[in-house]
């Protein structure tokens, strides 16, 4: 039974249950606003084909909104929702002040309501679309949020309720360790074993949120940033084209009427003629911001490269400072970290590229936290903060990344301690004490190499990753965690099944995988 509540797939599926409920219930603020500009456009387009498509998509919207409902209330096998509302949530749905189930039903019966009335007779006065309106701007729009809103606090308690039963899970296995000397080979490994599948789910749980994070990103913006984008230069085209002919006009006729001269000088259109290549250069150059980030997002996260791959790490790094470039940068113009680049390394080195990222991601947000910890410091000594990137490649074919800053430095006894697991200096609520461990591990089993720190108080820290260029199959995969042996096994039954929470039980019926879970949100 103890091995089912460790399976990495398990408890992940909860999880993506949890994202799916919050997701949906997202979405359906998004219906109930859309729905109302729909509305809208119905009463003001008077074609019938242009009426005839809104009437459409309002009825598929309704639908949606309608079949999503009933799955966030009763459970849906299909959308792979649970039900089962806690006591807060359908208090939300069903009581004062949000009644939320109510207003749901009474939204979608007003635009079914709407969308039977003739178009000769629907005007901005009808009593459907003003509720429709009124409804989508206040009172929906407010029970929406708060019931999201409460998903997501539910998650939050969900997750940090995951992290102390993990935890509880390895005390008690060292309490076993300590009580039982003459098992302690066999209470060694289980413990072993234990830590070892915290570390993944956690990892597996980060690059799941990541890869969703990065698939909305390219659904929701990238495609139309890039319509946007390819179109400007047709639009600056056929503006110039445009502004040819009023030019040949005005060549042509150079004493237009009064009525001409009048609305020109209204208009300023000198001054928008020269200023419309300016505005659309702009224009061009922000979309190609949101382009590169998204671009950025994707190579930092590389979801879709499970195994090995050969890749310039530069861009890995670069992606990384791309998305942290927020840190950098402050209010504060005395406080601005500055980045410092060294790449030496110029072979496609083979590696797991996601991965990898993912350890850049921790070591750059650690270097950023204790600097800023010190920002009055430097302040006070007028000193630039820094962080410091190298990379070379080193003989026996290795890759050597070294990432330093001029920071505090840390303390000997905390460098002892910065790769175990759960071990943090940060206060509480701001660190798991995990993204060093995961880290660690990353580079040492996946990688074959090795991840070291050198520190001295009062002239900063600096990391060196180093790892082989091409790796050689292992033939053991560190990622086979399932596939105990007998001995792991007979230990961790005879762990208290009182420390396995029941919100860990989830219904057999949903078989929820990655996959799934993207498909429906």
């Amino acid at each position: 039974m103890l091995k089912q509540y460790l399976d990495v797939e398990h408890v992940t599926a909860i999880r993506e249950v949890n994202a799916a409920v919050i997701n949906i219930s997202g979405r359906q603020r998004m219906l109930s606003q859309r729905i109302a500009l729909l509305s809208l456009k119905l009463q003001a387009f008077s074609c019938e084909d242009e009426r005839e498509g809104i009437e459409k998509e309002l009825h598929e919207l309704i639908d949606l909104m309608e079949l999503s409902h009933n799955g966030l209330i009763y459970g849906s096998y299909n959308l792979k929702l649970p039900g089962n509302l806690s006591s807060e949530v359908a208090e939300i749905y069903f009581e004062f002040p949000f009644q939320l189930d109510r207003r749901i039903r009474s939204f979608i019966h007003a635009v079914r309501c709407l969308l039977n009335v003739p178009s000769e007779t629907l005007d901005k006065n009808n009593h459907h679309l003003k509720y429709i309106l009124d409804e989508a701007d206040r009172n929906l729009l407010d029970a929406l949020d708060r019931v999201v809103s409460q998903y997501q606090k539910e998650q939050e308690e969900q997750d940090i309720a995951i992290n102390q039963y993990q935890y509880k899970l390895y005390q008690k296995s060292r309490q076993s360790e300590k009580n039982a000397r003459s098992r302690s080979e066999e209470l060694e490994q289980a413990l072993d074993t234990l830590q070892r599948t915290q570390l993944q789910l956690i990892q597996a749980e980060k690059m799941s949120s990541l890869g969703q994070l990065v698939a909305g990103i390219a659904h929701e913006i990238n495609n139309p940033i890039s319509f946007i984008h390819g179109n400007i230069n047709y639009a600056e085209r056929y503006v110039r084209d445009l502004l040819d002919i009023i030019e040949l006009y005005q060549k042509i006729y150079p004493e237009p009427d009064l009525e001409i001269q009048d609305l020109l000088e209204d208009v300023e259109f000198e001054f928008v003629a020269a200023d419309f290549s300016n505005l659309l250069q702009s224009m061009k150059l922000g979309t190609s911001r949101i382009r590169d980030i998204v671009v950025s997002l994707r190579n930092f996260s590389r979801l879709d490269e499970a195994a090995m791959k050969e890749v310039d790490i530069h861009e890995g790094i670069d992606s990384t400072l791309l998305i942290l470039q927020h840190r950098f940068k402050s209010t504060d113009k005395q406080f601005e970290i500055e980045i410092v680049k060294e790449y030496n390394c110029n072979s496609l080195v083979e590696c797991h590229a996601g991965l990898l990222n993912q350890v850049f991601m921790n070591i750059l947000s650690n270097g950023i936290d204790a600097l800023e910890q010190h920002r009055s410091i430097f302040i006070q000594e007028k000193r630039t903060p820094k962080i410091i990137i190298c990379t070379n490649l080193r003989e026996g074919d290795r890759v050597e990344i070294l990432i330093g800053d001029n920071g505090p430095g840390i303390p000997e006894t905390v460098q002892q301690k910065l790769f175990e697991p759960f071990f943090t200096t940060k206060p509480v609520g701001k660190g798991t004490g995990l993204g060093l461990s995961i880290s660690h591990q990353i580079i040492v089993e996946r990688h074959q190499g090795s991840l070291q720190c050198n520190s001295e108080i009062g002239k900063g820290t600096e990391f060196t990753i180093s790892f082989p260029r091409l790796h050689v199959k292992l033939s053991d995969p560190p990622h086979s965690i399932s596939k105990q042996s007998n001995s792991v096994k007979k230990s961790s039954e005879r762990i208290d099944s009182e420390i396995i929470p029941d919100y860990l039980h989830i219904d057999s019926r949903l078989n929820l995988s990655q996959s799934s879970i993207l498909g429906i949100v």
